[in-house]
Parts: C-alpha cells; sequence; structure tokens
C-alpha cells in the first residue's frame, strides 16, 4: 500500500468516481497510480492528456521502448512492467524484452532501437548533465529534430510519473503477478512485485527498506558519475505509468 491514503471508492466524488470506473471497465481493475492522483483529479486528467499527446506523436513501439529504459534507469518497479508487458505482448516478446532489460547486446533491437534507449536513459539519469554530444547517435542515425524531442519528452514524462508513485510508496500492481516470470524478474528493479508477498504495514515516520539486486545495463556511451543513491524507487490506458 501506498505511504498515503487514497480516496475510498464507497461515496467517491463524482471525478473521481468516473476515474476508477473507466479503469475498471479498462483494465478490470483500478491501479495504484490512478488512486494515488485522484486525490487531484485535475492533475489526473491532466497527466492523461499530456502523456497521450507524447505517445500519439510517436512509433507506439519507439515510445515503449524509449519509456522502458527510462524507467529502468529510475528504478521504477512500477513503470518497468507495465511497458515491459506492452512490449512483450504487442511488439518483441517476452525474451526480447528481458535482454533488453539485462542484457541490451544480446537484445534483438536496431541501431536506432539501441540509440533511441540511450538517449532516453540518459535523458533518465540526468539532463542536466548532458552535453548537445548525447544528441549526435540519434541524429547521426536520421531522427529529425521533432522525433528527438518526442524521445526526450517521454523519458523526461516518465521521470514525473515514477517519481510521484515512488515518492508516495506506491508498489507494482498485483495484476504485474500475472506477467512471464522472467519478465517479471527482469523488469523488477526497485521495489518488489506486490503479490511477491505480503504488504508490510507501514510504521509513522519510518521508511521500510527493502533490498534489491540491480541489474547491469550498458545503454550509455560513456562512463557516468553514478547518481546519489535515494530511498528504494519502486491493456493501459494513455497516460498510465
Amino acid at each position: 500500500m501506498p505511504w498515503i491514503r487514497t480516496p475510498p471508492e464507497d461515496g467517491a466524488p463524482p471525478d473521481v468516481a468516473a476515474a476508477y470506473d473507466r479503469d475498471r471497465e479498462t483494465l478490470g481493475y483500478v491501479p495504484t497510480y490512478t488512486r494515488v492522483f485522484a486525490h487531484r483529479p485535475a492533475v489526473l486528467e491532466a497527466w492523461h492528456a499530456l502523456d497521450g499527446a507524447v505517445e500519439a506523436s510517436m512509433d507506439p513501439r519507439r515510445y515503449e521502448l524509449a519509456t522502458l529504459a527510462a524507467a529502468l534507469r529510475l528504478r521504477s518497479s512500477y513503470c518497468s512492467p507495465a511497458h515491459g508487458k506492452v512490449l512483450a505482448e504487442q511488439f518483441d516478446g517476452p525474451v526480447a524484452v528481458v535482454d533488453a532489460a539485462t542484457d541490451p547486446a544480446a537484445a534483438p533491437l536496431s541501431e536506432v532501437d539501441r540509440a533511441v534507449m540511450r538517449l532516453a536513459d540518459t535523458v533518465a539519469a540526468g539532463a542536466a548533465r548532458m552535453t548537445e554530444d548525447d544528441l549526435a547517435e540519434v541524429r547521426g542515425l536520421g531522427l529529425d529534430d521533432a522525433e528527438i524531442l518526442d524521445v526526450v519528452l517521454t523519458a523526461a514524462a516518465r521521470c514525473f510519473s515514477s517519481s510521484v508513485l515512488d515518492a508516495v510508496g506506491a508498489e507494482p500492481d498485483a495484476a504485474c503477478s500475472a506477467l512471464d516470470p522472467a519478465v517479471r524478474d527482469a523488469l523488477a528493479v526497485g521495489r518488489p512485485i506486490a503479490s511477491a508477498r505480503a504488504a508490510a504495514p507501514v510504521i509513522p515516520g519510518r521508511r521500510g527498506r527493502r533490498r534489491s539486486r540491480r541489474r547491469r545495463r550498458c545503454w550509455t556511451r560513456r562512463p557516468r558519475r553514478a547518481p546519489r543513491r535515494r530511498c528504494r524507487p519502486a491493456g493501459r490506458p494513455a497516460g498510465s505509468p
């Protein structure tokens, strides 16, 4: 459970009830991210609109690749499985997704795919450290300026979503347990998936610390200073994490 209470379904205001009903109709359940954002329905709708607009401008597979790369860099066990599931079921299959997450050199990706994922990874790792050279690879492979911006927007949007969810202690939805076990294990790069254990009680004023094995990924082309370690991070409608 998140560290903050989420609006209950019984007696929910009309805009919150509408958000819950929409997810239940499209997904069969109400994901944790909707429950968290339901405290501010206008923000939830704005996030849907922003993420949907970014996704609409891109090739769907490229959007998912860029999102997955950013979510992995952010160690988001909430967003990584959600988008890895889309890639596995709609595009590349589970084996390719596992390779992309754990052994990029072995993954069946094109040069453009790899470059897109490297750029998304670089943005999520810390845009303030970037230089124009970080755009050279995708530019050299034929992406125009608008397409480069699409990748940057995708990664930056993921930074927002993943950061919000991790900052309030949102764990991956139990529905992720239906993923292929190899895919689930490869993408649980932050907090463990909820169904893997009984939910631990939250003690006010304390944050539970859980160990998570860090998998090596090699998207970046040159060594970068490792980000300072923080507290453990954690069908989708448009705007889902």
